[in-house]
């Protein structure tokens, strides 16, 4: 399915948002391509650099979601944003909002910004040998 196919499937609520979401991601990091695909049993728009999911944007019942592996790894980006976005709901790497008005376009794109400069295969190799080495400790 093309990313223009699944946004226009969503509610007509959803659309303006889910279409602007997904401009700035591409705008803002140039190492992410899209593609619809599932993920956590159902269809997303998934975000991936160099093999990884960075991002995801999906449009579930009571919500959407944007999630952003670089704050799942960054307790100071997720902090950071967790504050300027007041009316969203953190978890540990997505972002939950229902309305358009949640999720401000100027900070969503600074997040993109941040989110854009962190290497997630470097992260991930980073925890896989911290792991280990705690395993030989």
């Amino acid at each position: 399915m093309e990313i223009e196919t699944y946004i226009s499937n969503q509610p007509k609520d959803r659309q303006s948002i889910m279409a602007s979401i997904h401009v700035a991601i591409m705008e803002n990091d140039k190492t992410v391509q899209a593609v619809v695909e599932p993920m956590m049993g159902k269809e997303m728009i998934v975000y991936k650099g160099k093999g990884l999911m960075k991002y995801g944007l999906a449009s579930v019942k009571n919500y959407m979601s944007l999630h952003a592996m670089p704050i799942y790894g960054s307790t100071l980006l997720h902090s950071k944003y967790k504050a300027l976005l007041p009316k969203t709901i953190f978890q540990k790497g997505c972002i939950n909002f229902t309305h358009e008005s949640d999720m401000p376009l100027d900070i969503i794109k600074e997040l993109i910004v941040d989110c854009s400069k962190i290497d997630l295969l470097k992260m991930k190799e980073a925890y896989v040998k911290s792991r280990k080495e705690k395993k030989r400790l």
